[in-house]
């Protein structure tokens, strides 16, 4: 019998607290039943919660945290103030210890980055970590990333996040070799800042273990063009929230358009299964969950703002890269992006032997 899949939940983080992350973490529960929770926060207000989730209480332990890590918390204060102590913390550092599988929260997006990269750190072979998003696309999803993990980013870097990326989309699309494309200002090979201009001519010539594309831009990240987009956390993290703005924004004209009028009622009426999967495709529930990629064990960072079915999701997310073993894809990859020098000695030695 396959063992389950034990997640820590930061119970307390985000804009709603345990209500919503205890009634998002029972609808994952209700679709994948071989789940079993460590609840981080504070027992009593957990506890009071829980009572409305009978399911979740059987398949759940609640561990007591003193400290909640404010929405507003620098990194640097909630790392003085809430390590060892805070939920946000002890969901994480199960993962170090290996008491969880992995780690979900909703909480402040650069607390958690910086708790997560100081206990757990990050793999060999890799120089910063990032955060990929999974992205709604005409042609199905695409994973993007950075998207907020770090502004800038070195030539070197663009490419471990290359790597990392297609490791995970092979994990979610079931793609033997996921298409790899760079964000950039033009797919003209003259055009954008050097970094990526190095980056590119590295994916394409060094052979390296990624099917690279070439450069992609702004609007082929909608359209699907590449399975993996990446780029610098700054530009990543601009065209998500934008990406997100629009959605609101459309899902707003249309609602407007539809009740203006009497004959348009009517259409909507007669159209409204087509507007039910346009309103799927848009609800940004769907794809809530942003994965810290790079470090040593999984963390799903959660939107703050969402409601219970879009938590939901970030737990399946976290079901699923454990489940598909992420981390040994990503190692087996990096494996093959930075293969062990052969030691002096060894060479040496073959050398004499072809000369004897």
């Amino acid at each position: 019998m396959t063992a389950p899949v034990r997640i820590a939940l930061d119970a307390m983080g985000g804009d709603h607290g345990p209500e919503t992350v205890l009634a998002g973490a029972e609808i994952s529960l209700g679709r994948h039943p071989d789940i079993a929770f460590v609840l981080y926060g504070e027992e009593s207000r957990v506890r009071e919660a829980l009572k409305s989730h009978p399911k979740l209480a059987a398949a759940a332990r609640i561990v007591h945290t003193e400290v909640v890590v404010g929405m507003d918390d620098k990194p640097s204060q909630a790392l003085r103030r809430g390590r060892y102590k805070s939920s946000m913390w002890r969901a994480i550092d199960a993962v170090k210890t290996r008491d969880a599988d992995a780690a979900v929260s909703a909480g402040n997006t650069g607390a958690l980055m910086a708790m997560a990269n100081f206990n757990l750190r990050t793999m060999p072979g890799i120089s910063r970590p990032a955060i990929a998003a999974i992205w709604p696309t005409l042609r199905g999803e695409t994973v993007v990333l950075d998207v907020g993990a770090s502004i800038g980013a070195t030539a070197k870097s663009l490419v471990e996040m290359a790597v990392m990326g297609s490791a995970m989309a092979r994990v979610l699309f079931d793609i033997e070799s996921p298409t790899v494309g760079l964000l950039n200002v033009g797919v003209e090979e003259m055009k954008g800042v050097e970094e990526v201009k190095e980056a590119a001519r590295i994916l394409r010539e060094d052979g390296m273990p990624v099917n690279y594309h070439g450069f992609v831009e702004g609007n082929d990240i909608g359209a699907g063009t590449v399975d993996v987009v990446v780029t610098e956390g700054f530009a990543g993290n601009i065209a998500l929230k934008t990406a997100e703005g629009t959605a609101k924004q459309l899902a707003s004209y249309l609602r407007s358009a539809m009740g203006r009028t009497l004959r348009a009622r009517i259409g909507y009426l007669l159209a409204r299964d087509a507007f039910r999967v346009l309103r799927e495709k848009m609800d940004p529930r769907r794809s809530n969950g942003g994965v810290f990629l790079g470090l040593n064990g999984i963390v799903i960072k959660s939107h703050g703002g969402t409601d219970a079915e879009g938590f939901a999701a970030a737990v399946d997310l976290a079901y699923d890269m454990v489940r598909h073993e992420l981390l040994a894809r990503i190692e087996k990859s990096l494996g093959r992006l930075h293969p062990p020098a052969t030691p002096v000695r060894e060479t040496q030695a073959a050398g004499a032997e072809g000369q004897s």
